[in-house]
């Protein structure tokens, strides 16, 4: 059984947004691991593992536009299932 089993991807579109401010929240605020945060001030691409991914959802439309959402089970991946 997975710690963290859900693989959480999605993209924050906005103005003035910082990479490292994200990356600073979710480690403070969001169990999980594999975090990255990458992009510049106006597109941010979000890959995080976690078991609450809605944290992850309702942090990043916080910041702006979120889209290209993604929230796949791993575990059931891991057990050869449609994630």
């Amino acid at each position: 059984m997975l710690e963290y089993k859900f693989d959480t991807q999605l993209l924050i579109a906005g103005h003035d947004l910082s990479e490292d401010a994200i990356n600073e929240y979710i480690t403070n605020n969001i169990e999980g691991d594999c975090l990255l945060a990458v992009g510049d001030k106006d597109l941010i691409k979000i890959h995080f593992h976690t078991a609450t991914p809605w944290k992850v959802l309702e942090y990043c439309a916080s910041l702006g536009d979120i889209f290209d959402v993604v929230v796949e089970n791993m575990e059931r991946q891991e057990n050869g299932l449609q994630g």
